[in-house]
């Protein structure tokens, strides 16, 4: 493996350096009262994933927030510069590292969906035959269920320590309860448009009692939209002026309310139910008011479905994004009087991007979709080179699969040679930044867990992906602003899934009645979530997990432990450091 460059590993350790001494100015700062005074740990855990909730979005709208929202800006700890350090930012993969402490790599989760080696099928992240769905309608994702995540969660762990706890999830998506619940949970339930909170059953499961905690949800929200269905109209008349309209695709499309093509499930509607649901859960199962800590997941998939849909900068996400801030004000309200007390962490499983003409109109002439002629161009040549006589690359939106003619996966050694060949020719395609080998990455290792997040190579942005058997031949990173889907009005017209900052930074803010607030910017990762919590309740985390305790403040619990120090002859000697831009052009090669 190539080491990272020089200058790359002194900049690394001098903000090691750096963050070390900062926090401990921060615990000082802690212990004279920068927050309310430490209080007991609480009874419910409440962790919150805003899908598609990029730092970028939180900044752009927080002093416009009003309810929920500006609560938690206002008093709770913001860490502004929140990460999801890997590489493939798709909702799967990040919902997997927020309650398990672990990157993808080590969840199993390295996208939404993977090809099969053996049978070349497309294979759902969460996809389970042996289970089947609770809802007679079909479709959707099939049957699901956790045995893909190959890692343990917060609840997990909780329920091994006191298994009178509940721990419940509740969610737009399946993928977004299922994945941040875990395997021991007492209940994950997401909607399904036409049925209501749906969940899976294993197969000595019954529907009607695994759907017990959801029927009176259910049935009260099926009557009030058969009284009144819902419609989609302007909440602020500052989201109006965010109107326009744009060629996509050669079609001329309109951004405004109400949408041209409006669905339940792309507005705003999706997250105020599942905040319904989860108050309901609240009070039905008195999480938090039996004496013992209970934890509830809540999945917010609205955010990323209108993101999708009509991009980050226009009326639709302005509209959403206050009924939001709305919906999560009543969210609070609720744990307000949860008896045992509550600690909220709000997070996202990625960021994301607005649509790429509006971005092009707005001052980003260079912002375009990815030139898909480069897949035909791979296999006419590789096609030649190898003399085949079948295409052998196929493109999944993150990477190659290199298979035959019925989609299976290659042997080696001609997989890795078409691999290589492929990569070569990657490098001289204008839209592509950087290409890696899945084999190249699984030998990588991976990067310290205390290196910056903002500092990672691609190749370790990449690898904290790279799932044996699950991920692409080869990785492909397009370069930033090329979007790797076509122009469609009414389908996806933006999307997610790169390792640049736009879809990786996220806000992560820790808050409970009575907190007073406090800006934390130095980065953390989601990661850092699961044995943060973890340590607040008294319950302990596996021994490989990739994230790290963060010092909380507020409650009155031993610190976290130390992070272990670097060792000495890692760190150059200290009258021989000299940042980066103080060197020669020859000292710096």
């Amino acid at each position: 493996m190539k080491a990272p460059p020089p200058h790359v590993r002194e900049v690394r350790m001098s903000v090691r350096r750096w963050i070390s001494a900062l926090a401990a100015l921060a615990a000082i700062a802690v212990g004279e009262g920068a927050l309310a005074a430490p209080k007991t740990p609480p009874k419910l855990v409440v962790v919150i994933s805003v899908d598609q909730f990029s730092a970028n979005l939180f900044n752009q709208f927080r002093p416009r927030f009003t309810g929920g929202l500006k609560t938690l800006s206002d008093q709770g700890l913001v860490y502004s510069n929140g990460w999801q350090s890997h590489m493939g930012t798709e909702t799967c993969p990040g919902h997997s590292t927020i309650l398990t402490g672990k990157h993808p790599y080590k969840t199993g989760i390295p996208a939404n969906d993977w090809v099969d080696p053996v049978t070349g099928e497309t294979v759902y992240c969460l996809a389970n035959k042996n289970n089947r769905p609770a809802d007679p309608i079909g479709g959707g994702n099939g049957p699901v269920g956790p045995d893909n995540l190959k890692a343990s969660t917060l609840g997990d762990w909780l329920k091994a320590t006191s298994p009178e706890s509940r721990v419940f999830g509740i969610a737009g998506k399946d993928r977004g309860a299922i994945a941040m619940v875990g395997h021991s949970g007492d209940g994950v339930f997401w909607w399904r448009e036409g049925f209501g909170f749906t969940t899976y059953l294993e197969p000595d499961q019954k529907a009607e009692d695994r759907l017990a905690p959801v029927l009176g949800i259910n049935a009260e929200l099926k009557a009030r939209f058969a009284a009144k269905p819902p419609a989609w109209t302007y909440t602020t008349a500052a989201c109006r002026a965010l109107e326009g309209r744009y060629q996509v695709g050669g079609e001329t499309w309109r951004a405004g309310l109400p949408p041209v093509r409006f669905a339940f499930d792309n507005s705003p509607f999706l997250d105020e139910v599942t905040i319904e649901g989860a108050q309901r859960l609240i009070k039905d199962q008195k999480l938090g008011g039996r004496g013992v800590t209970d934890l509830l997941a809540i999945s917010l998939s609205a955010t990323d479905r209108i993101g999708h849909g009509y991009g980050t900068q226009g009326p639709e996400m302005c509209d959403h994004l206050a009924r939001l801030d709305r919906a999560l004000a009543s969210l609070l309200a609720t744990l307000e009087d949860v008896p045992g007390g509550v600690v909220v962490i709000l997070t996202a499983d990625h960021g994301g991007s607005d649509v790429p003409e509006r971005l092009a109109a707005n001052g980003y002439p260079d912002v375009r979709r990815a030139d898909f002629g480069i897949i035909d161009r791979l296999n006419a040549n590789l096609k030649a080179q190898f003399k085949l006589a079948d295409d052998p690359i196929r493109y999944d939106g993150s990477g190659l699969y290199i298979v035959d003619k019925d989609r299976k996966r290659l042997p080696q050694p001609l997989r890795g040679k078409i691999a290589r060949a492929a990569i070569r020719q990657l490098g001289q395609e204008p839209d592509v930044a950087a290409a890696f080998a899945l084999d190249d990455l699984l030998n990588t290792p991976p990067p310290p867990a205390d290196t910056p997040p903002e500092l990672l190579t691609l190749r370790e942005r990449a690898r904290l992906s790279a799932v044996a058997g699950r991920s692409p031949d080869v990785a492909v990173i397009l370069k930033p602003g090329v979007f790797p889907l076509r122009a469609r009005i009414g389908g996806a017209m933006s999307t997610h899934g790169s390792p640049w900052d736009y879809d990786r930074r996220v806000p992560i803010i820790v808050w409970w009645p009575g907190a007073s607030g406090q800006e934390r910017f130095l980065s953390i990762d989601t990661t850092d979530i699961a044995p943060t919590l973890a340590h607040l309740i008294g319950v302990e985390p596996p021994a490989d997990i990739d994230g790290r305790c963060q010092d909380l403040g507020g409650f009155a619990v031993a610190a976290c432990p130390g992070p272990r120090p670097t060792p000495a002859a890692d760190l150059p000697p200290r009258e021989e450091f000299r940042w980066p831009w103080q060197k020669s052009p020859v000292e710096r090669q």
